[in-house]
């Protein structure tokens, strides 16, 4: 039994008629009849039978007439369905991102795909590095935004470096810088107070290990906030806390410090699971992406202290 067999046999059942279901289907009226005569023989029933010249279905063709519209319904929604998903007409895609990128980075580019595929899901899980690269490796995630540790990603993963950024001191008062161009050093902060993110932020490990390497262990006067809570304890006066430059340039309540050279910097990546064929929107997600990084470089509307790596 096969597909065009059962297109033949409905229009025939439904027309009555088998040189009008011929010119429906677009064959020959002997080209039809074989195929119906082929079907007959693997069902091992006559399907239509003749009454005084007109044509009516027997017990078989009965009973076969429903399952074979529901069996032809069934396969054209199934070819719709897949249609639609590789014209990105339908689907989903899953994007994770840190704190900072889910509030700079992911809204253009999100913009921008919804612009394109209005259609498609969008969902978006924000969180520190090390959990999204749990969720894209237990297949949660399509995409994500991370934050390239410093021993490399984990084997699992594709990590392309996208953007390199620098980390700057955020603080409400003016800091007194010791260096010549008014940029502050990592030592510099051995007095300063800290606002801490929570365990799980590549940023806290950032700050922890700038510091440890400057020869000393920070002071800590909040620990453990998100990205909102930091900003906000900043604002209010209760320590500075290192921060990408492409969060603090939108909060003007907060003064930016550079660091001095070498500074802090931080590797932007978008990762996937490397086991995994990309879906259609992904693909299409990651393109857009890169297309916004490109656009945002020639024409100098990366943030200061962002530079691209593609």
């Amino acid at each position: 039994m096969q597909l065009h067999q059962l297109r033949y046999f409905v229009a025939v059942a439904e027309l009555r008629h088998f040189t009008q279901a011929a010119e429906l289907v677009g064959i020959t009226q002997p080209s039809l009849s074989k195929q119906i005569h082929a079907l007959e023989t693997d069902l091992g029933a006559p399907l239509f039978e003749r009454v005084r010249g007109n044509i009516a279905l027997t017990a078989a063709g009965e009973v076969l007439l429903p399952l074979a519209k529901r069996i032809l319904a069934d396969v054209d929604t199934a070819t719709r369905e897949v249609q639609e998903l590789v014209g990105l007409r339908r689907g989903r895609v899953r994007l994770g991102a840190t704190p900072s990128l889910a509030t700079s980075l992911a809204p253009p580019v999100l913009r921008r795909f919804r612009d394109a595929h209005p259609t498609v899901d969008l969902q978006v899980v924000e969180g520190g590095s090390q959990d999204l690269v749990r969720d894209l490796l237990r297949g949660d995630l399509d995409l994500a935004l991370i934050i390239m540790p410093g021993q490399g990603a984990d084997s699992g993963l594709r990590a392309d470096p996208i953007l390199r950024e620098s980390l700057v001191v955020a603080s409400v008062d003016p800091l007194p810088a010791t260096s010549a161009t008014g940029e502050l050093r990592i030592t510099d902060l051995r007095d300063q107070p800290l606002v801490m993110f929570r365990e799980g932020y590549d940023l806290r490990d950032a700050t922890l290990q700038a510091c440890r390497e400057a020869g000393f262990e920070p002071t800590l006067s909040v620990d453990g906030g998100e990205m909102d809570a930091v900003l906000s304890f900043v604002e209010a006066g209760l320590g500075v806390a290192l921060l990408p430059g492409i969060v603090v340039n939108r909060r003007p309540g907060i003064r930016v410090t550079r660091l001095a050279p070498p500074g802090v910097r931080r590797t932007i990546a978008v990762a996937r699971r490397r086991d995994v064929v990309p879906t259609h929107a992904g693909r299409e997600l990651r393109r857009i992406l890169l297309e916004y990084v490109h656009d945002a470089t020639t024409n100098h509307q990366l943030p200061p202290g962002v530079e691209p790596l593609t």
